[in-house]
């Protein structure tokens, strides 16, 4: 069933076609920016690729010879489609929003997987077809796309496990981790290089996925809950990359831009994320940070330090909230478990319905993955204008009457600011502490992703709301409508 004289197949129609697809993802990466039009932004792209596949299957392949050479292929590829759409489409819909994160790092690992594959197969036909190594400007990229594919699966795996809390949050270390992770990254680069320099073997191709696999579940064990944000940002950098370098191999046009869209990307968020937590990217991946237990002196203890909290009622809250006249609204990830963004915003209604101010501050590595509270609000359709960076927001907290604090403990530990040894020493947080009154909503005394005690709940001006955040939220609702 050979196509390739059809005139849908000229180099100029397939060309165009790409042209529309990477134009279409750009208008959709760029509607991402903003919650408005994030659902808008996501639609666009998926148009582009569905143009980019139809592209691709229509198209003909680097030896002019078309992508789909049979029927048995033309059933290969509708099964594909319909084996993701039954997996994706169900997953997406039912997924909680708390296990978003999760998910975009499953999905995330998925796509390097693929990649990692793809260039698999790739060579073994080559070496099936010519019983030789294809020419080095394919055989490089193919070599690279393995190995950062494979690395980007398993340790995206890694990644979904501590997040479903599967494996535990804390870092998993061996003794000389670095040196094992070194070795392993060597052992990778050497078989391709061996590949490279002549030597056909598809032994040694599968040595290089092994290799980088058993390196992307290493690179990950060691890294902390509270280095996750940055992690799965950066996974998907490297996911983006393998494509890219996938995209090259198969002179795949619109597999290059988009590889190198999400490649850029990604690394753009993941150095912005690690500055927000004034930590390199090296640091990160050495691992060994936030690991979800109360780290000495954690919970009370003989080091001199005044534990005492205050804790409060739904009623007293709702007293200093209405007679404020700014209340900043701090989300972390204990209104994502319970999921009080809905909630939240009732309170903000209420409240602004009495002339009260309501702002939102939002850190940059809140919650779980990047924009996680964001993303929360949006859904709650809390106004965009009302969440504050925490560059912007930081001014606000010296004439601010009320801060409530919903689920954050890591992202306000004025520990960052106070104690050089801390472990989140010099982090940026959200300044809370300097506001007239702080009220924190929590489910009991635990400590964050970092593992480490907060002095913020101590000091006299802070009281605490123990319970499940949306029951909170909607008990001080309830008796602020009442006042």
């Amino acid at each position: 069933m050979s196509i390739a004289t059809a005139w849908y197949q000229s180099f100029n129609f397939i060309t165009s076609l790409y042209i529309v697809a990477f134009i279409l993802f750009i208008v959709g990466l760029k509607g991402l920016t903003g919650p408005n039009t994030a659902v808008k932004g996501n639609k666009i792209a998926a148009v582009g690729m569905v143009v980019a596949v139809v592209a691709t299957l229509i198209g003909v392949g680097p030896s002019g010879v078309s992508v789909i050479h049979s029927t048995s292929d033309v059933v290969v590829i509708v099964l594909g489609v319909a084996i993701g759409t039954a997996l994706g489409i169900p997953s997406a819909v039912k997924v909680k929003m708390t296990a978003i994160p999760q998910m975009v790092a499953l999905f995330n690992g998925v796509g390097g997987g693929a990649v990692a594959i793809i260039s698999f197969v790739e060579y073994h036909h080559a070496l099936a077809d010519g019983g030789s190594n294809p020419e080095l400007k394919v055989l490089i990229p193919t070599l690279f796309a393995a190995i950062i594919g494979s690395v980007s699966f398993w340790g995206s795996n890694i990644a979904f496990l501590k997040l479903q809390e599967i494996l535990p949050g804390k870092p998993i270390q061996l003794p000389g981790q670095q040196i094992i992770n070194l070795l392993l990254l060597l052992g990778a680069i050497g078989c391709a290089i061996a590949i490279a320099t002549g030597h056909e073997s598809e032994a040694l191709f599968v040595g290089i996925l092994v290799l980088a696999g058993i390196l992307g579940n290493f690179v990950v064990l060691p890294i902390g809950g509270a280095d996750m944000p940055v992690v799965i940002s950066l996974l998907n950098a490297f996911t983006g990359l393998s494509a890219a370098a996938a995209g090259i191999a198969l002179q795949n046009v619109v597999l290059i831009v988009a590889g190198m869209i999400v490649g850029a990307s990604g690394t753009i968020l993941t150095n912005l994320m690690a500055v927000a937590m004034n930590r390199s990217v090296p640091s990160i991946i050495a691992g060994g940070f936030g690991g979800g237990d109360v780290a000495a002196g954690g919970g009370g203890g003989d080091d001199g330090i005044d534990r005492t909290v205050r804790s409060t009622s739904a009623q007293d809250v709702a007293i200093q909230l209405a007679f404020a006249r700014l209340v900043v609204i701090v989300p972390g990830y204990g209104m994502a478990v319970a999921q009080a963004q809905h909630s939240v915003k009732e309170l903000t209604r209420v409240l602004e319905g009495k002339g009260v101010e309501v702002k939102f501050g939002i850190h940059p590595v809140a919650g779980r993955m990047p924009g996680h509270m964001n993303v929360l609000l949006a859904e709650a359709d809390v106004p965009y204008e009302s969440l504050k960076e925490m560059e912007d927001i930081n001014p606000e907290f010296p004439r601010t009457d009320v801060t409530l604090v919903i689920g954050a403990n890591d992202v306000t530990n004025p520990a960052a600011n106070d104690s050089p040894d801390s472990p989140i020493y010099g982090m940026p947080i959200l300044e809370v502490d300097q506001s007239a009154a702080v009220v924190v909503l929590k489910r009991s005394m635990g400590a964050g992703f970092a593992g480490i005690d907060n002095p913020l709940f101590y000091d006299p001006k802070t009281s605490l709301l123990f319970g499940d955040a949306k029951g909170s939220v909607s008990d001080i609702t309830a008796e602020v409508q009442q006042l």
